[in-house]
């Protein structure tokens, strides 16, 4: 969270990505009608800002679209306002934009998916993260980022998770490097839970888990991470580090080779039953 500087009070929502032409257009037709009803109120922004405990100064950055407020700003705004839930209601064109637009395009390709595969070397993929492991991640990562946009990154990859609830479940799998499972990000104990929750999630039926340990001679994922999603319709997209630029790709002949490279690393990494047994053993010590 950032503070707003006018009265000392905190400061919920983001700054407005300027490139994401999607996200402003929905804000500037958000910040029209909030501003419309609380006009028709007849009250000031500074005295709407006291009534729903903001600060002026945001009240006139999200009137302007030059901030995303938090879905409770709505709320508050729309029982002062006595809008009787038309207000609150805006809540579903916010959630199109409240989060980063890589980050939702990633949601959106992942909500169609009826198979997903990855590979990952540097850290746990983000759809098997606790919230404190991604904190703890994001912290990691240089330029640092902003509190505020700290927080809406966290909330962008935790929503992801949604994919678990889906019906009928998407086929996943999931190959971890062992030093992704070894490295402390965070402290043991953010660690722990992590492993924790990994134990937890790798449970359910539409998930295959796997571990690659450190002591391979023979390792088809030396160029790094590989992502591959395949839709109903038939058609798939893939993306890996060292292959095609790291861009994402749709080419049959393209994807065949991330599909090949892919096969082979599972097939080097330890079996489902034996990654289950590692992280065990893994938990036991740390």
């Amino acid at each position: 969270m950032s503070v707003d500087n006018s009265d000392g009070t905190e400061e919920p929502g983001w700054d407005v990505d300027p490139e994401d032409e999607q996200g402003v257009a929905v804000l500037a037709a958000l910040a029209r009608q909030l501003k419309a009803w609380r006009e028709s109120a007849g009250m000031r922004a500074a005295e709407f800002g006291v009534a729903i405990q903001y600060g002026e100064d945001l009240v006139r950055k999200v009137e302007a679209g030059k901030r995303i407020p938090r879905p409770e700003y709505l709320d508050r705004a729309d029982e002062v306002l006595d809008a009787r839930g038309k207000i609150s209601a805006m809540k579903a064109d916010l959630e199109q934009v409240r989060y980063p637009k890589k980050v939702r395009d990633l949601k959106n390709r992942e909500a169609k998916a009826v198979e997903i595969g990855t590979y990952n070397n540097h850290n746990i993929y983000g759809l098997l993260q606790t919230e404190e492991y991604t904190r703890a991640l994001f912290r990691t990562w240089r330029p640092t980022y902003a509190p505020n946009e700290m927080e809406r990154m966290v909330s962008g990859r935790m929503a992801r998770q949604s994919i678990f609830e889906r019906s009928p479940a998407p086929a996943l799998s999931f190959v971890q490097e062992e030093v992704t499972l070894r490295r402390p990000i965070g402290g043991t104990m953010v660690l722990r839970r992590q492993l924790e929750h990994l134990l937890e999630v790798i449970e359910l039926p539409n998930i295959e888990f796997q571990v690659m340990p450190t002591l391979r001679e023979d390792h088809a994922g030396m160029l790094g991470l590989i992502e591959l999603l395949k839709f109903g319709d038939g058609s798939a997209v893939g993306r890996a580090e060292g292959a095609f630029h790291g861009r994402p790709v749709s080419d049959p002949k393209q994807l065949q080779i991330l599909e090949l490279r892919y096969g082979i690393i599972r097939a080097q990494a330890l079996t489902p039953r034996e990654s289950r047994a590692f992280i065990e053993e893994l938990l036991g010590e740390t």
